[in-house]
């Protein structure tokens, strides 16, 4: 399965005033990176993959439509995905942007 086209859109108008964005295409998806660390994805398997404090992540998988980012079978902490259920609106995918985009910028920049 491809991503999501229109997500993808929808996150780059969202992150379109960020500085030092950059998209990388990985793991089926589009990835859109701060500083080199990834934010967000329109994920390959639906939905938007989010990187978020680790230690946030299991008061966030409680959420509706969230859930644990898995890898190779193993849920990742840092990490969570959210339906497009929960992602219809961008009143809804907004706030899940702007989470990614400041763990990702509170990271040390790669080169």
């Amino acid at each position: 399965m491809a991503y999501d086209e229109d997500l993808a859109n929808r996150i780059r108008e969202l992150v379109a005033g960020e500085s030092d964005v950059s998209e990388q295409r990985m793991f089926g998806g589009l990835a859109f990176l701060i500083g080199g660390n990834m934010s967000v994805a329109a994920s390959g398997q639906g939905g938007l993959m989010v990187r978020v404090d680790p230690e946030a992540t299991d008061a966030l998988v409680a959420k509706p439509h969230v859930r644990p980012f898995e890898m190779r079978g193993r849920e990742m902490q840092g990490w969570v995905r959210v339906d497009l259920e929960g992602l219809r609106t961008k009143r809804q995918l907004a706030p899940w942007v702007r989470r990614g985009v400041a763990y990702a910028r509170s990271l040390p920049a790669k080169g």
